[in-house]
């Protein structure tokens, strides 16, 4: 298969989220997709080339992460992060939001106080809620084209809390958060007995060139000691449809608790794919794809889209993300209500892009998530028809 880029793939009729559910979120099948965060871009290769080398062995029984799958892990964790982690401090987990469900049911009770960071990834508020938690949020606040966080507010608010969940880097802004901020985030955990869940799905899509993200449980032995850190290749990779994740637990107490969680009411076992994907994605030649391949590519969408939207579209303001590939729009100078700016979208653009409500509530009316993980030719024809309906 062409791993072109530009190749424009058409996922309509896969069973594909973002395509064939968009009547579910959106009312309508007719728009140009740029909204579920995987990329319209294709896997690489090599992942293709171990599934199917995998597939000719034509029996697909029972199976586990064996002595291969394990080692890519910490190869991987250890050169990027300074992750020196262990065989058993890692665990297989089917995702994610299922990890980030499982801690919850493994760590809290009905009625326990968890809190997180607004705007963010909206499973980070439902999970909670549907578990019948407390949620607690704290406000995020913008300056210097980067989201920043209110720390006299976390501070205040984080007490009593059992738990925090934080998205590291952050999604939906793309900021790295600095090791001092990680390192007050531990310290406030700490003082108020508070488990930290950092999701790191974003980790390896840092774009700045010699940037790398930090890993919440790198900064200080107080963060190693009370975290949860789960990483995956699905975003890197464009592979989430495989379900594979990986907890990182260096505490005994919180590993054994979690591990035994997950083992014992058989919540994490891996099919064959997962395994197989992961163990190609976390190897030398991933590493090469992900530098050399994706990141260029993906730089040079933002940049477009950047450039587009300040020649074109002033009023609209964005954040630049300094990890991953999703883009927070914010159209409230063009001083429309929320529901005419989401009809503009919809109706006139013909784009679909998710609603900022739906990553912290009102507070972010007329607020957009976009995603440029797709052809350039995709991006570009979003833009303008966004452009069109706005600045008519």
């Amino acid at each position: 298969m062409n791993q072109s880029f530009d190749n424009i793939i058409i996922r309509k009729g896969t069973s594909c989220v973002k395509h064939d559910m968009m009547n579910r979120d959106f009312g309508t099948n007719d728009l140009l997709p740029m909204w579920v965060a995987d990329m319209d871009l294709p896997t690489p290769s090599f992942i293709v080339d171990a599934i199917k080398e995998r597939c000719n062995h034509h029996v697909f029984g029972y199976t586990y992460g064996g002595k291969q799958y394990f080692n890519a892990i910490v190869d991987w964790l250890d050169k990027r992060y300074n992750i020196t982690a262990q065989k058993h401090e890692l665990h297989y987990i089917p995702g994610i939001v299922a990890g980030i469900a499982f801690a919850l049911q493994a760590f809290t009770q009905v009625g326990d106080k968890v809190i997180i960071t607004t705007p963010v990834y909206p499973p980070f508020i439902h999970l909670p809620l549907n578990g019948k938690r407390t949620l607690v949020t704290s406000k995020l606040y913008i300056d210097n084209g980067k989201f920043n966080i209110d720390f006299a507010d976390l501070e205040e608010k984080i007490k009593g809390c059992k738990m925090m969940i934080l998205s590291n880097p952050h999604n939906p802004g793309g900021t790295i958060w600095s090791k001092e901020e990680l390192e007050k985030i531990a310290n406030l955990c700490k003082a108020n007995n508070c488990i930290l869940i950092s999701d790191e799905i974003h980790a390896d899509l840092v774009l700045e060139q010699g940037q790398r993200n930090i890993s919440f449980s790198t900064v200080s032995e107080t963060a190693k000691d009370i975290s949860i850190t789960f990483v995956a290749p699905s975003k890197t990779f464009n592979i989430p449809g495989l379900a594979s994740s990986v907890a990182y637990i260096p505490n005994d107490e919180l590993r054994n608790t979690f591990f035994n969680y997950i083992d014992g009411y058989e919540l994490a076992n891996g099919n064959v794919f997962a395994y197989i994907g992961a163990q190609a994605a976390f190897s030398p030649q991933g590493e090469d794809w992900l530098e050399n391949k994706l990141k260029p590519y993906l730089r040079n969408n933002l940049q477009y889209m950047a450039d587009f939207l300040q020649e074109n579209m002033p009023k609209v303001k964005f954040i630049m993300p300094q990890a991953s590939f999703l883009v927070w729009l914010d159209f409230s100078d063009y001083n429309l209500p929320h529901s005419q700016v989401k009809d503009l979208l919809i109706n006139n653009a013909k784009v679909a892009l998710n609603d900022g409500t739906d990553f912290g509530g009102d507070d972010y009316k007329c607020c957009f998530r976009l995603n440029v993980g797709c052809p350039k030719e995709t991006l570009k024809q979003a833009l303008q028809a966004i452009c069109n309906a706005f600045e008519k």
